[in-house]
């Protein structure tokens, strides 16, 4: 599925993932291939993107911390929204 986050600043992360788990307003939750449709409030809390390989990942800033033998990315936010539709995830963070 793809992947993009948004700031203020510009693209944060455009590629193709695995999966994303995302600080909700009631709790953490996971994005997996093929999830339903969805908006969503986010917290502040941490973003955690699993790739299959990270140094295939298209383009991410220097704010990410990355788990290499994990194969993850992880973004801190403050808040944001998240809508996922045909397999498409856009995260709007502050």
């Amino acid at each position: 599925m793809l992947l993009e986050i948004v700031s203020p600043e510009g693209h944060l992360f455009k590629g193709e993932v695995t999966a994303v788990t995302v600080p909700g307003v009631d709790g953490e939750f996971q994005l997996l291939n093929q999830h339903a449709n969805i908006v969503s409030v986010l917290a502040a809390g941490t973003v955690k993107i699993a790739v299959n390989n990270l140094n295939a990942a298209t383009e991410y800033s220097p704010k990410f911390t990355r788990n290499d033998k994990e194969q993850k990315l992880f973004l801190a936010i403050q808040s944001g929204t998240l809508e996922m539709k045909d397999n498409k995830i856009i995260i709007l963070v502050d």
